[in-house]
């Protein structure tokens, strides 16, 4: 079966975070308007840093939960590379999708309202009930897909 352009756009999510360097989470981010990719991303150490593949994670090491102390974590967010490859490339998102394998944290959500994306698609829940009443307060349209969705293997 053909897949919906949601389950499309996920799915090439789930494939941008197999690029990620996090021990704890794998995250993708696709920014789509138009249905057209306008910006990919996964988390990730900044540029010219060590990853955590490498060095091994400071949160893992100090037994720190998931949704907690964001300021800890060595790597970039998928999100926030995303937004960032768009801006590099002097790419406006406004009124885009954002595709993501996992919800939006708090800081990512500032940021994606202050993109002006209008809607965020995102598959697994994230420990972060405060984002959701951000992006619900900004008017930004989110919905949670359940993914990988089975289809079959009709060749």
């Amino acid at each position: 079966m053909r897949p919906t352009i949601d389950e499309y756009f996920m799915e090439i999510a789930t494939v941008v975070a197999k690029r990620s360097t996090c021990l704890r989470n794998q995250v993708g981010a696709v920014i789509v308007r138009d249905k057209r990719i306008l910006s990919t991303g996964y988390n990730g150490a900044p540029r010219n840093l060590e990853h955590c593949l490498d060095i091994g994670c400071i949160r893992q090491q100090n037994n720190i939960a998931s949704g907690t102390r964001h300021e800890l974590c060595r790597a970039v967010h998928a999100e926030q590379n995303a937004i960032i490859q768009a801006a590099l490339h002097g790419v406006s998102i406004e009124n885009a999708t954002v595709y993501c394998t996992h919800q939006p944290c708090i800081l990512c959500a500032k940021m994606l309202i202050n993109s002006r994306v209008e809607k965020v698609v995102f598959g697994t829940v994230y420990p972060d009930k405060e984002a959701l009443a951000f992006f619900d307060k900004a008017g930004v349209k989110l919905e949670q897909l359940t993914f990988p969705v089975n289809r079959g293997n009709n060749v």
